[in-house]
């Protein structure tokens, strides 16, 4: 798709995201659609950079490498304040 494409994707929001993304869209000066355009852009940004970061941290560990490592930890139970943390 060059730059000057354009295609139209009807978008069904809820009536609340819809007010919240115009107030923000009006505050920075821009359409609710710039506004929405560049609020994906950001998300496939954000999940392409995750994606890239974590392929470079996986290296050449292999499914299953997480695993061997889990089992020799020790079987206990957690700490109360873990258990605390998790419930609160």
């Amino acid at each position: 798709m060059s730059q000057a494409e354009r295609y139209k994707y009807p978008l069904h929001l809820p009536r609340s995201l819809k007010e919240t993304a115009a107030r923000l869209a009006q505050a920075d000066g821009v359409s609710l659609n710039q506004w929405i355009v560049a609020a994906v852009a950001q998300k496939i940004g954000a999940v392409q950079t995750a994606d890239d970061f974590l392929k470079g941290r996986a290296g050449s560990s292999k499914r299953g490498d997480l695993s061997r490592l889990l089992d020799k930890a020790p079987d206990v139970p957690a700490p109360p304040e873990d258990v605390s943390q998790a419930n609160g």
